[in-house]
């Protein structure tokens, strides 16, 4: 029975799945797509199954292809990381070859999924690419202002999915984009000081001083604050037909109440223990607060 169990494990398929999976970050790939369809509702339309289909696909494949291209960039840097050594790549289990075959592919059919929706998701789409393997990718070992380039990429998510279901760009998708642009810093550079050791030996300047001090705390805390600020301005009326009603509002501000009391707890104790729980309320933070804007708009 143990043999039948171990043989399924590692059969050919569910390793080529496994890898598959690792090449794309599938779980970061469903989160940037959790956070298209979130954008996708908000929008002022009627939804449509397909076209959020289409978003997911598309926008899973294109996450997927900037993963696979990073990977192939950084193979010799990931095998110098315990975090990264066992990537299918570095380890040996897949090919540069196969790996920007998939790369390529997924650019492909996400492009194509994005177009059909509108031209213009298909460009952010584009444009995503681009900074995350092109400026984003190579700047990580030359200077912490890569985090600030790789918050470009990783903030239009949300957006995408207004654009996609508008065919417009402006004040409410801009907004979209402010928040989560905001809220990639405190996410970043927790995860970044929890892996700060691990990161020098792949020559990676991911922390804003470049140290685990009282500067790069302080510069997570003011991030924070703008998230927190950013995130609310819809219940004000200024950002067009993006809204928020005053219950959701406060139930979003005291979120990240929640998330900068424990950015002042890095700041206090700076150690790796309290940048994991940060990075932990980060990523709450960014799934509760998405639901609670949708929810919201659909119950008014």
């Amino acid at each position: 029975m143990k043999t039948a169990v171990s043989s399924t494990k590692s059969s050919p398929f569910s390793l080529a799945f496994t890898d598959f999976k690792e090449i794309t970050k599938a779980r970061l790939a469903i989160s940037v797509v959790f956070s298209s369809i979130a954008g996708y509702l908000l929008a002022p339309v009627q939804p449509d199954a397909i076209s959020l289909l289409l978003l997911a696909f598309g926008g899973y494949c294109m996450v997927g292809a900037s993963n696979a291209y990073n990977q192939v960039i950084e193979k010799d840097l990931d095998a110098l990381m315990n975090r990264t050594k066992n990537r299918p790549i570095p380890s040996g289990r897949m090919s540069v070859q196969k790996a920007m075959a998939i790369a390529i592919t997924m650019t492909l059919f996400g492009l194509v999924s994005l177009y059909y929706l509108n031209p213009k998701t298909a460009m952010f789409g584009a444009i995503s690419i681009f900074l995350y393997t092109s400026v984003y990718t190579p700047l990580k070992t030359k200077t912490p202002l890569a985090v600030f380039v790789g918050a470009f990429p990783g903030a239009i998510p949300f957006m995408l999915g207004w654009v996609a279901a508008t065919n417009d760009f402006g004040i409410e998708p801009g907004t979209l984009f402010m928040i989560q642009f905001f809220w990639q810093f405190p996410h970043f550079w927790a995860l970044g000081w929890m892996l700060d050791e691990d990161y020098k030996k792949g020559g990676f300047k991911m922390l804003p001083t470049g140290k685990k001090d009282k500067g790069t705390a302080l510069q997570i805390i003011m991030y924070t604050i703008w998230m927190i600020v950013i995130s609310v301005v819809p219940a004000f009326g200024v950002t067009g037909q993006l809204s928020l009603s005053v219950p959701a509002a406060i139930l979003v501000f005291l979120m990240g109440m929640i998330m900068l009391i424990f950015a002042f707890r890095l700041y206090e104790k700076r150690d790796n223990v309290s940048a994991r729980k940060l990075m932990l309320a980060s990523v709450s933070y960014i799934t509760l607060m998405q639901i609670v804007f949708v929810i919201d708009k659909f119950l008014r």
